[in-house]
């Protein structure tokens, strides 16, 4: 039976009375679908207990949560317990803006410097120490043993795994793989705000990545440019970044090495407005011989 938890104390009940020698936790923003079902599954079958947070964190908006983004995010709370009690979460805390920050906007924060001021961190300043704040947070409620992040948010879980190792923090990060439907367009909560022309537009970003990762395979240099000024000209597409970087520190590749076959395993990201819906992806690129991951 899944335990239903709104307050930090409710949370701290329902962990004491489900002692565990693992504990798996499942940090969300709601609106879950099927990526979040794969991480769900990989916590479930590899931990005795498992916690999973439903929060839409304001602190990793524009303005704190005082933006249209943040007041449009999709949420549905009755669906989201009924999901993570299907797939087997012994926990779920959702709490409040006003249970997760009593004084109202924090004064201590976990700030990210520049890798969080980078990529998405450049479009949403700020955005990474929001992540960061609320993440350690749920870390000190939980201490979990592992915490699961997908790969999709790759920026993201390249500075939780930092955020761990610089604060010696006692948790095991496990990053879980993209989940693709079927057409290769990354599941995101936001999708539900596509329409399906937009979707359609949407597909240019997988593609692009696919591309890419094509190419690496072949030998070939990667032609960023080119692939840059094909997502430019794709309609209802307004691209941000297409760049491919270092995938522990995300320093960007320089252009000397873009002109040659990739040595190196790298990452490419992408992220483009489709329709007034932010989207982001990204591919892991093999390097030399590699093969993908």
């Amino acid at each position: 039976m899944t335990i239903l938890c709104r307050t930090t104390q409710e949370l701290r009940a329902a962990l004491a009375v489900n002692p565990a020698s693992s504990l798996g936790l499942v940090p969300t923003m709601g609106a879950l679908h099927q990526g979040h079902g794969r991480l769900i599954e990989r916590a479930v079958a590899g931990n005795d207990v498992t916690v999973a947070s439903v929060f839409v964190n304001p602190l990793q908006f524009a303005h704190n949560g005082d933006c249209e983004d943040y007041r449009r995010y999709p949420r549905q709370p009755e669906e989201d317990v009924r999901f993570l009690s299907e797939h087997g979460v012994d926990i779920v805390f959702m709490p409040s803006v006003a249970e997760m920050y009593p004084d109202g906007e924090p004064l201590i924060w976990v700030r990210t410097g520049e890798m969080g001021s980078r990529l998405e961190g450049a479009s949403r300043p700020g955005h990474f120490d929001g992540v960061a704040t609320v993440v350690s947070k749920l870390f000190h409620l939980v201490s979990p043993t592992r915490a699961y992040f997908g790969q999709k948010d790759a920026q993201q879980v390249t500075i939780i795994h930092r955020l761990v190792a610089d604060l010696n923090l006692n948790v095991q990060i496990v990053e879980v793989p993209i989940a693709r439907d079927q057409d290769g367009l990354a599941e995101s909560s936001r999708n539900q705000r596509l329409s399906p022309e937009a979707r359609h537009h949407a597909l240019a970003l997988s593609r692009a990545l696919f591309r890419l990762v094509e190419r690496v395979e072949r030998g070939q240099p990667l032609d960023l440019d080119g692939a840059r000024k094909a997502l430019a000209q794709a309609p209802g597409v307004d691209l941000d970044y297409l760049v491919v970087v270092d995938p522990r520190s995300l320093e960007p590749l320089s252009a000397e090495a873009l002109t040659r076959p990739l040595e190196k395993p790298a990452l490419a990201l992408v992220a483009a407005v489709v329709s007034g819906v932010r989207l982001i992806d990204n591919a892991r690129l093999p390097g030399g011989s590699s093969t993908p991951a």
